[in-house]
């Protein structure tokens, strides 16, 4: 899996400050843009942050470039429907010998590998005969979830906290899951204040909503959170 921050809001942080801080000064946005010094910008972040005031947070967006996924992936990733997509066209694009997502749980056990590498064979010699009796775009029903696919992306700050939110946790599914990873890993290298506090609610808040469901990591957040305080 490859995920590049390929574009971003400028000063990012810098920017929702402002536009928060314009909410309660006469002055315009780009006057308080200019003005606002580092520390201000990171005390008036912390405070938006925790008092849940999060729609300065949508001025902001961030587009990101992801190779080397699954179709199950991006089933799940178009739910998050407050994004922007651009995907590779099974349609337009020939997927003769396609490239296929394994999952770990397949590939630690060499019977399923070799079943599923078999199986894949099988599609990517009918998908590439059936093109030479029908047109791609019906061809293409034979094409499996384990596809590997190409996207762009583009997100707002906000809604980019609820999806880490959700996808950063552990019950998460495993693939969607380190692809959140490694999204947040790239926005906290541009607006590492903001997203300092984005995760899934166990570390966040040191709570988990998940109930009966809960992996049971919320506990020890909640013990290590109250030792710091």
């Amino acid at each position: 899996m490859q995920v590049e921050l390929i574009s971003h809001t400028p000063e990012p942080e810098r920017l929702v400050a402002a536009a928060a801080r314009l909410c309660y000064s006469p002055r315009g946005a780009g006057r308080l843009l200019a003005a606002m010094s580092r520390e201000e910008v990171d005390k008036l972040l912390r405070l938006l942050i925790s008092r849940g005031h999060d729609s300065p947070l949508e001025h902001i967006t961030f587009t990101f470039a992801i190779e080397g996924v699954s179709r199950v992936l991006t089933h799940q990733l178009v739910r998050h429907r407050m994004a922007s997509y651009s995907q590779k066209s099974q349609r337009y694009v020939n997927e003769d010998g396609f490239e296929f997502i394994i999952p770990p749980s397949i590939a630690a056990v060499p019977a399923a590998l070799a079943r599923y590498q078999e199986c894949m064979k099988v599609l990517q010699r009918a998908y590439h005969e059936l093109q030479e009796l029908v047109p791609r775009e019906d061809a293409r029903y034979l094409l499996p979830n384990a596809c590997e696919t190409k996207l762009v992306c583009t997100f707002n700050a906000r809604s980019l906290f609820n999806f880490f939110r959700l996808r950063c946790c552990r019950r998460a599914q495993w693939e969607i899951r380190e692809l959140a990873l490694k999204m947040r890993e790239e926005v906290r290298k541009v607006a590492p204040l903001i997203f300092s506090y984005a995760g899934p609610s166990c570390e966040t808040e040191g709570v988990c909503y998940e109930g009966s469901a809960s992996c049971g990591r919320a506990a020890v957040v909640r013990r290590h959170v109250r030792e710091e305080m």
